[in-house]
């Protein structure tokens, strides 16, 4: 299948735009880059937004909750009402709702809790969920393993403040590029540690970094939105010393047993660089019998779930990924 029509114009309009490539304008412009290509729609309507903050290994962590709008199986993106940060409609639960810990993506670099704050509002509507958003520390400020710390930080604090939060029941964790890599990390070493994770979702994840290239990373390697020599800058960026590359904290697909770990719902675009290391995951967790659902998007790119104003494949992808943490996290 070729490259979706809609991706198609997506990628002229960058092109078009002349964007300057990431690793030629360092970790400060290009997290102002990152913020302008975001192509969402108008703001989703939510049940409530709360900031917070938690203590972390290195000082506070911001926190963003979600909670959903209270409208059941009525899909993503078929309310009309403008509902602002901060204001909660009459329909919100203020119940306890099973909940979902959002890791952002960004290569370890350049996203935060605004950049994703769309999809975690789509995320929290479609699963039912009260999604938290964790803002953990950024490369190449705080390099690895700085960001691990703070999201499994992060899970051992919600965890222990299910009841303040209004969440009930065991965690799910998730994320997209970068924060797929830390859900995925975190979901290892709480197996051994705790707390107990009932489900991951791992969007377009990272899972080798400063490893040979596969097939997808030489094939998708320059034009797709995320590129090959993008993706080698986050490396330096994240973890400088080369020494760290085989750890699993940083490459979860080298470590030696995935047995055990909670079940995972994997997405993976065909044009995306990351495409083929996100299959190798989900194999290598199905072949340790992890319950495990991977679905490509073959005429998609990296970061799609994020253009999701423009490309209707990627709200139906926030949808079918929304719904399968609905339905793990109801049978749980």
């Amino acid at each position: 299948m070729g490259l979706d029509a809609k991706v198609r114009e997506v990628l002229d309009q960058f092109k078009a735009a002349a964007v300057p490539k990431l690793w030629e304008i360092g970790p400060q412009a290009a997290r102002a880059v990152m913020k302008s290509r975001l192509l969402n729609g108008k703001e989703t309507p939510i049940g409530k937004v709360e900031d917070r903050t938690m203590p972390g290994p290195a000082g506070d962590i911001r926190l963003r909750v979600y909670t959903p709008v209270g409208v059941g199986d009525v899909p993503v993106g078929e309310r009309d009402a403008e509902v602002r940060v901060g204001n909660a409609p009459a329909d919100a639960s203020d119940g306890p709702l099973p909940g979902l810990l959002f890791f952002h993506g960004g290569g370890f670099v350049i996203g935060d809790l605004d950049t994703h704050d769309d999809l975690c509002r789509c995320l929290a509507n479609g699963s039912g969920c009260r999604v938290v958003s964790v803002d953990y520390r950024l490369a190449p400020e705080c390099p690895f393993p700085a960001a691990v710390e703070d999201c499994l930080a992060a899970v051992i604090w919600v965890d222990a403040h299910k009841q303040e939060l209004g969440i009930a029941g065991d965690l799910a964790v998730g994320g997209d590029s970068a924060g797929g890599n830390l859900a995925a990390v975190v979901c290892q070493l709480a197996k051994a540690a705790g707390p107990r994770i009932a489900f991951q979702l791992l969007i377009y994840p990272v899972t080798q970094l400063g490893q040979p290239d596969m097939p997808s990373m030489r094939d998708n390697a320059k034009g797709y939105f995320l590129e090959r020599d993008g993706m080698a800058w986050f490396t330096r960026m994240y973890c400088p010393d080369a020494a760290h590359h085989g750890d699993p904290r940083m490459s979860p697909l080298l470590a030696k047993d995935l047995s055990g770990l909670p079940p995972a719902y994997v997405v993976t675009a065909g044009f995306d660089p990351l495409r083929d290391e996100g299959i190798a995951y989900a194999a290598r967790l199905d072949a340790a019998g992890v319950p495990v659902t991977q679905v490509n998007y073959p005429g998609m790119i990296h970061g799609f779930f994020s253009m999701r104003g423009l490309i209707p494949k990627a709200r139906e992808a926030v949808a079918a990924s929304a719904a399968a943490v609905r339905a793990a996290m109801v049978a749980e």
